[in-house]
């Protein structure tokens, strides 16, 4: 199980928000099967297999392009642990353990 980051930046947009193709986005991961998905203010969050993430990324990056934008900037991280299964809601839980020691 993989964890990616990535952030999809449509660029010459007709205004300077980019809502409605963060909310598009939402859409092409709803299409995915096998992956979880959180939105945040600055990115979105994804698990799942690699191969599957893998898809995932070109599926976004390209849906701007089919709403008439000519350039788009997407940024990824992805981690890919292998010693051990490793979530997102995993890695929450393991900051907080650590919070609560102290």
């Amino acid at each position: 199980m993989a964890i990616i980051d990535i952030t999809v930046i449509p660029i010459g947009t007709e205004t300077p928000s980019v809502s409605a193709y963060v909310a598009d986005l939402q859409h092409v991961l709803a299409r995915f099967e096998g992956i979880k998905y959180e939105l945040t203010p600055m990115n979105t969050i994804v698990e799942g297999e690699l191969d599957t993430l893998l898809q995932v990324i070109k599926a976004m990056h390209e849906a701007p392009f089919s709403k008439g934008i000519q350039r788009v900037a997407t940024n990824i991280r992805i981690d890919d642990r292998r010693d051990k299964e490793s979530t997102m809601a995993s890695k929450l839980a393991s900051v907080q353990r650590q919070l609560e020691k102290e």
